[in-house]
């Protein structure tokens, strides 16, 4: 039995302040930081073969913190591949070493959904000057994007197919993954798992540092909490 564990990166420094964020590379707030030590600990038993990530560091930054609380004691290597110097020079030589690590994969279709025109701008403040049922619609509607941004829906049609092609073999073939990304782009995978609807995945929360687990076996999949 494989299992799939899901968690969004802990608070960002923009979460902080209220701002869009999307695609601009913001790290953690302090709380952020303390978000991904908890949530390490929720998941320190649970045996991980593989990660995959953002390319964006607020996502990093959790996943590193939290696999400093895995009982394994196993460190997570982000890998570069075709990427020159950083592929070709970072290797692990020592077997040893090599077997005390985690691979890490970085892809862009893990990212947030990206907000155009709102990215660095406050919510509240767009609220005041569009209106709270229209900033509302651009952040959560499946359908509807907000200026220059991606809905839920375009975000949806870079998510799921990397899921399918790149983790879903890895379960299929009985290894445990970590997936540490961010609060959209893990809404569509659990709306696929979960089979809700586009009305439903609206109504779903995840909360920053925090995970959904899944267990898989024999093609089939369950949630676990």
């Amino acid at each position: 039995m494989a299992k799939l564990i899901l968690m969004r990166h802990g608070q960002s420094a923009w979460n902080e302040r209220n701002l869009f964020t999307g695609w601009v590379d913001i790290p953690l707030s302090e709380k952020g930081i303390q978000e991904s030590i908890e949530g390490g600990k929720e998941i320190r038993s649970i045996p991980i073969d593989l990660i995959f990530t953002s390319t964006l560091i607020r996502s990093h930054m959790t996943l590193a913190v939290a696999m400093l609380q895995h009982e394994s004691g196993k460190i997570p290597v982000f890998q570069h591949p075709g990427q020159g110097k950083l592929e070709e020079w970072g290797g692990i030589h020592s077997p040893k070493t090599k077997e005390e690590t985690i691979p890490v994969f970085m892809a862009w279709e893990l990212n947030e959904r990206m907000y155009g025109h709102l990215q660095g701008m406050n919510k509240a403040e767009m609220a005041k000057e569009f209106g709270a049922e229209q900033v509302h619609i651009w952040r959560r509607s499946f359908d509807t994007a907000p200026p220059e941004g991606e809905s839920l829906a375009m975000t949806a049609k870079r998510t799921l197919p990397y899921f399918r092609e790149k983790i879903l073999p890895e379960l299929n073939a009985g290894k445990n993954v970590f997936v540490c990304a961010h609060g959209n782009s893990l809404r569509s995978i659990v709306m696929e798992l979960d089979g809700l609807s586009k009305e439903e995945v609206l109504k779903l929360e995840l909360a920053t540092g925090k995970s959904i687990v899944y267990e898989f076996k024999d093609g089939e999949h369950e949630r676990l909490f």
